[in-house]
């Protein structure tokens, strides 16, 4: 292959997924602004890349497995250049909807901190491997010294690999979900063999075996030696497998600081969209709360956790489809007065038709919490329109060297 024919592109900027554009578009993965790339044509993207001039905050990656690993996006830039692309990116997201606001310094999560991974687990002739796909990839990667997992979750790839041996198909892999918790491993295992007898005598000794708190295969639990319980505030809960959970300590650590901030001294606080508690019982301790959520059992293990701590402040449960039938300015009454201030945590999607209904509502005070610019932008431009400012916000970088953003943005009724 002759140097004439590879195409020369210079890369402008990074897209949403972290991929460097080049006029085109081009698209051209682990590259950044200014560098100049030569590579194969293939469609809208480069292949075989080469770096003809690196930018100035190219670093070498500190994972050995970057390379051949999907996982990370970003670990080529140094982490300054990480943190302003972050921050930029819902600076623009706000830009595109005419609203600006203070962005405080961006939160980063260590390496090593990541408490939870789905990992990708296929049988060998020799036994079996846990890993990642590659970019684009259906190749399986191990990753034996990734720089993002906890050292709990790489402790426990084996007990992964273990499992496919006893309950895995040679043709297909299997999904393994490993949470830490306080008494040690939940594992969810998703895509093995139907349950039968042998199988649950086999896995009923891996959990003996391996010590594993608790093992969920597809939607039945085979076996728990501890209730894995999670820390929200003073209580310990219990989630169902596979429920949403912040993906570090220290990034929840920061969102919880920041609704804390947002909602003051308010008294009677409703939190949407609640899960298994990560605001709702770290408020209570302070606040009359109405935890909402649309799966129930997050709503059980939340309420149950409340219960089994002394001294919090009343807390009520409600299981409801917040997309489908969103919280009305009338459903903020529960308490005799209207509502102090809300909490709101939708997942990607954003919480269009709940915006719509607070923005009616016109309660006090609104924390959002997002892990989507985009629809944060959308849900935002709605707020403001309603009369409420935007005062700040607080990017949490929790998915370190990946393009993956959260924020926490304090509102208030102008």
């Amino acid at each position: 292959m002759t140097d004439a024919a590879r195409t020369t592109a210079t890369i402008e900027r990074l897209g949403h997924q972290g991929d460097g554009i080049a006029p085109g578009p081009l698209f051209v993965p682990r590259t950044l602004p200014g560098e100049v790339v030569t590579g194969l044509l293939d469609g809208q993207q480069l292949s075989e890349v080469r770096i003809e001039t690196p930018s100035e905050h190219r670093v070498q990656a500190p994972c050995r497995h970057y390379k051949s690993c999907g996982g990370c996006q970003l670990q080529h830039a140094d982490d300054g250049f990480v943190a302003e692309w972050k921050l930029g990116i819902v600076r623009t997201a706000l830009k595109s909807r005419g609203l600006e606001t203070e962005f405080r310094p961006i939160q980063t999560s260590p390496a090593q901190s990541r408490r939870r991974a789905t990992l990708s687990v296929k049988r060998t002739k020799k036994g079996a491997m846990a890993g990642f796909h590659g970019r684009a990839s259906d190749i399986l990667a191990a990753v034996p010294e990734c720089k993002l997992l906890a050292p709990e979750i790489m402790a426990a790839m084996p007990i992964a690999e273990a499992l496919a041996v006893v309950g895995g198909s040679r043709k297909a892999e299997l999904s393994v979900t490993l949470t830490t918790s306080n008494e040690g491993l939940d594992v969810l295992v998703r895509g093995g063999k139907p349950l039968d007898g042998p199988l649950r005598i086999a896995l009923a000794q891996a959990i003996e075996k391996h010590h594993i708190a608790r093992l969920t295969w597809d939607d039945e639990q085979i076996g728990m030696e501890n209730p894995p319980t999670q820390t929200f505030g003073p209580a310990k809960v219990c989630p169902p497998p596979g429920s949403f959970l912040q993906a570090t300590h220290e990034g929840e650590a920061v969102l919880v600081a920041a609704v804390k901030e947002i909602v003051g001294k308010s008294r009677r606080i409703a939190d949407l969209f609640a899960g298994c508690g990560t605001f709702s019982l770290p408020l209570a301790q302070q606040a009359e709360v109405l935890a909402v959520e649309g799966e129930r059992e997050m709503m059980v293990a939340l309420e149950q956790g409340w219960r089994k701590v002394g001294g919090l402040k009343k807390l009520t449960t409600q299981t409801r489809d917040l997309f489908r039938n969103p919280l009305l300015p009338e459903d903020l009454n529960p308490f005799g007065t209207e509502f102090e201030a809300v909490v709101i945590d939708p997942p990607r999607a954003g919480a269009e038709a709940q915006v719509a209904q607070l923005a009616k509502a016109k309660t006090p005070i609104i924390a959002y919490v997002s892990c989507n610019p985009i629809t944060f932008a959308r849900d935002a431009e709605v707020l403001v329109n309603a009369g409420y400012t935007l005062n700040w916000i607080q990017v949490v970088d929790q998915f370190r060297w990946s393009s993956h953003t959260e924020l926490a943005a304090s509102f208030t009724l102008s």
